[in-house]
């Protein structure tokens, strides 16, 4: 992926506009903003900047890179912010292989020193049995057979 390629965070702004900047040391001026590029950071496996965007309180010692896991598609349901505290709500779609699911959380943030930190959040994975005729789960609008779902 280059800095002129489409953000994987669905926002439509290429990397270097959107979660690029985050990614290499600009902070995040929001939670969402901040959940989206930790999104971005999953779909293109920077394990460095997910525990340096999580805060030490609830940050594990290490996290593996996952080069089986497709990030496809984020959809934010939910947000709040309020001083120092922030709150989002998310569902993105993914595939490993051939098998897709949906992970749904409701994540909560923290700011110190004028930075955003993930905290923690409460998720939920679902596995979806998309058909070929059924709309592809990328969200691109396409069946499945005419997008990501090959027989």
């Amino acid at each position: 992926m280059t800095a002129s390629s489409a953000c994987p965070c669905g926002s439509g702004a290429t990397l270097s506009a959107c979660c690029g900047r985050y990614h290499a040391g600009e902070p995040a001026p929001t939670p969402e903003a901040l959940m989206r590029s930790r999104y971005g950071a999953f779909a293109l496996n920077l394990t460095d900047y997910l525990l340096a965007t999580w805060h030490p309180s609830t940050r594990p010692a290490s996290l593996a890179p996952d080069e089986t896991t497709q990030w496809v598609r984020l959809e934010v349901l939910d947000r709040d912010e309020r001083d120092d505290t922030g709150r989002v709500h998310f569902r993105a779609t993914f595939r490993e292989g051939r098998r897709w699911a949906v992970l749904e959380e409701a994540s909560r943030f923290v700011r110190e020193a004028g930075r955003w930190y993930y905290l923690d959040g409460t998720p939920s994975v679902t596995r979806l049995k998309p058909g070929r005729n059924d709309p592809c789960p990328c969200g691109s609008g396409k069946k499945g057979k005419a997008c990501c779902i090959r027989a």
